[in-house]
């Protein structure tokens, strides 16, 4: 399969081009590297094409040389207090350069799979794990701009008929994090030295996944057969607090680590819960998580320079 991953040397995407080459996929990558860098990837330059997705001569161009039979369609803005800053350029990228990639794939007549990453963030907040079937409601630009995303993959299933994946993305973690999430500003701090780490919100839980789990879950996802139009949620199925992810890193370390609450942190609106019903996931492309918080901050504590 030739297949194209836009935003393919970013932080997920990082992991999911070497899984896809392991299966056999011709991997292709379209990417800016505003987030991402060419050094994550081990590809080709004449299978890179360094573009931006809001650049639609640059899109159609590189989409109709290439003529993928498969596009995984990453890119995009993600996190989350850059998209508040800068809700313009969120919603820009990543609905119209959503509406882009689209465009060009209409054009394909060999195109069997359309991927999408979407997020979590579509939810409104829930006490309880999350399934597929729950009402989406996005509290911020980033889950609104997903959100349109996700009924553009519609649209581009009804008028074309092949076959579109949207994956609900929850909080992932693993090498070559880019954006200051909660797990590599821990690093950031640790990693200078510091034992008394400044941090936000303490209290809110999130469902942290390995992002190599997340490539597994979508190279099993590509390979579905007369899939028409459906969504996963992509998460761990278990919650994890801030503090509780702090004592992981502790007991890699096997050191105290003290934690100080710094108002510039603290986020006014914050979610208590965000937990992924996978359920459906497993049931239908039989995959299964194997990187636990323990053994995912291990590996990322064991690659520091």
């Amino acid at each position: 399969m030739k297949t194209l991953v836009t935003g393919g040397a970013g932080f997920i995407g990082s992991a999911v081009v070497p899984t896809l080459q392991k299966e056999g996929h011709d991997v292709y990558v379209y990417d800016n590297l505003s987030f991402g860098s060419r050094d994550f990837i081990d590809i080709n330059d004449d299978h890179f094409y360094l573009g931006d997705i809001r650049d639609k001569a640059a899109v159609d161009k590189a989409i109709g040389e290439i003529k993928p039979d498969m596009i995984v369609h990453l890119a995009a803005i993600h996190f989350i207090p850059y998209c508040n800053e800068h809700p313009f350029e969120a919603a820009d990228t990543n609905i119209r350069g959503t509406m882009n990639i689209l465009s060009a794939a209409e054009k394909l007549p060999e195109l069997k799979k359309f991927f999408f990453a979407s997020t979590a963030a579509v939810y409104p907040i829930y006490d309880d794990a999350v399934s597929e079937e729950h009402e989406v409601h996005p509290l911020d630009i980033y889950g609104l701009s997903k959100l349109t995303g996700e009924h553009l993959c519609k649209r581009f299933n009804l008028e074309t008929g092949i076959d579109t994946i949207v994956c609900r993305f929850f909080n992932a973690f693993g090498p070559n994090e880019t954006n200051p999430h909660l797990i590599p500003e821990i690093e950031k701090q640790l990693r200078e030295g510091k034992r008394t780490i400044n941090l936000g919100n303490l209290t809110p839980k999130r469902d942290f996944i390995h992002t190599h789990d997340m490539a597994n879950a979508v190279r099993l996802l590509l390979n579905l057969k007369d899939v028409g139009y459906d969504t996963f949620n992509l998460g761990r199925g278990i919650e994890y607090s801030v503090v509780e992810i702090v004592e992981a890193f502790e007991r890699q370390l096997n050191e105290k680590i003290k934690i100080e609450v710094d108002p510039a942190r603290v986020r006014k609106v914050e979610r208590q819960h965000l937990l992924a019903d996978v359920s459906k996931l497993k049931k239908v492309a039989g995959w299964e998580p194997v990187w636990g918080i323990d053994e995912g901050i291990k590996n990322l504590i064991d690659n520091w320079g």
